[in-house]
């Protein structure tokens, strides 16, 4: 898909504020790196792939279940030797 319009992702939600929060909720989980992209990335920024994967019918409304951040890994705590 050339170019991602408005339109080809409406279809799949209720209304246009429902696109806009699921498409903003999956931007910020692929540049946080939360979530891999379910689709080759093409040279695009966040937004447009969200859109594309949304098209793509990939992604859908259950994503604003998810969370943004990606999982920290845990370091262990640093403990001073004692002398």
């Amino acid at each position: 898909m050339a170019r991602v319009t408005v339109e080809d992702c409406l279809q799949f939600m209720d209304n246009r504020f429902q696109l806009v929060m699921v498409s903003t909720h999956r931007a910020r989980q692929l540049a946080r790196g939360s979530r891999n992209a379910e689709l080759p990335w093409e040279n695009d920024k966040c937004t447009v792939m969200a859109l594309r994967e949304i098209a793509a019918q990939k992604v859908d409304r259950s994503v604003l279940n998810e969370p943004l951040e990606a999982m920290v890994p845990q370091r262990p705590r640093y403990e001073p030797e004692s002398e």
